[in-house]
């Protein structure tokens, strides 16, 4: 299932461009327009979700393939030193699009804690 509003499920179905570096039958991965690392990609369902908040039993398969394309890119984008994996949920964790996604950030060092 698709939203036809969000820019997100548009990037899924093609409709709109991006820097698509990985697609499965369950998720797209492309370069972050706005980066906050020298390494950041972004990671969708073709099915729209609006968060994590909203995963159901059934996405399983669809988690475990954003995790082995996050491994995949990290090694293809020589990030030997460590790399981030983060998810926001809702505004004030800083979600700006209601469409499931993942952050690959990497390249430099990270701080702790975030935010």
């Amino acid at each position: 299932m698709t939203d036809t509003s969000c820019v997100f499920c548009k990037i899924a179905a093609r409709e709109v461009p991006a820097d698509i570096l990985r697609e499965t039958d369950r998720v797209v991965a492309f370069r972050d327009l706005n980066p906050k690392a020298p390494t950041h990609i972004l990671f969708i369902p073709k099915e729209h979700v609006d968060s994590i908040a909203d995963i159901e039993d059934r996405h399983g398969d669809m988690l475990a393939d954003v995790m082995q394309s996050a491994t995949h890119l990290a090694k293809t984008e020589g990030l030997d030193d460590g790399w981030r994996v983060v998810t926001n949920v809702g505004p004030a964790a800083g979600q700006t699009v209601f469409h499931l996604h993942f952050h690959l950030l990497g390249g430099r060092q990270m701080g702790w804690p975030p935010g």
